[in-house]
């Protein structure tokens, strides 16, 4: 892709972001966007058929930095769960203008499943070992602490991250490990 191209493509989403601060991704037009990126609408569609492309677009470009970062680092023992969660502070504090936008209430829910497949993956996949717990049970405490995760990082996101990504790691970890007895 030319550089034409990757500057309105990049121009596009930035102006989508700022938009999102403030109003849905329903409530708003690509009259909106292009007056916002100084592009014309002609400009557009040449690159994206509608708002809900462009957002997707973003959240695409977001989840594979996100995991080829994450894929760096082999941590797959219950051990290195902690260092791996740090990891993943430290991606999201980061990117935090992103996560806080694409995690807010005007985007639509894809990208929130979409970040609880990525937690799963990288973070909880190994995390419970106990060969006691059927599939099914297994399924729902996955669900659980991975729903639980994401609205812990939105929390974090939202509140100026006043912990460091190492604290929230270890607020995470001691929580899944230690449960309720684990907060101090």
């Amino acid at each position: 892709m030319d550089r034409r191209k990757q500057y309105t493509r990049m121009v596009l989403k930035e102006s989508l972001l700022k938009l999102l601060q403030d109003k849905s991704i329903s409530s708003i037009t690509i009259k909106e966007i292009c007056e916002t990126a100084d592009i014309n609408r002609s400009t557009f569609y040449a690159h994206y058929a509608n708002q809900y492309e462009l957002l997707e677009a973003i959240e695409e470009e977001f989840i594979e930095d996100l995991t080829v970062t994450l894929g760096q680092y082999n941590f797959s023992k219950e051990d290195e769960a902690l260092q791996m969660t740090e990891k993943l502070f430290e991606y999201l504090a980061e990117k935090s203008r992103i996560c806080h936008t694409l995690l807010g209430e005007n985007t639509d829910m894809y990208f929130l499943k979409k970040g609880m497949v990525i937690t799963h993956e990288f973070i909880f996949k190994n995390w419970i070992t106990d060969s006691r717990i059927d599939q099914e049970t297994y399924e729902y405490i996955n669900i659980f602490l991975v729903s639980g995760s994401i609205h812990v990082i939105k929390n974090w996101l939202e509140n100026g991250m006043e912990k460091t990504p190492g604290e929230m790691a270890g607020v995470l970890y001691n929580f899944i490990n230690r449960g309720l007895s684990g907060v101090q």
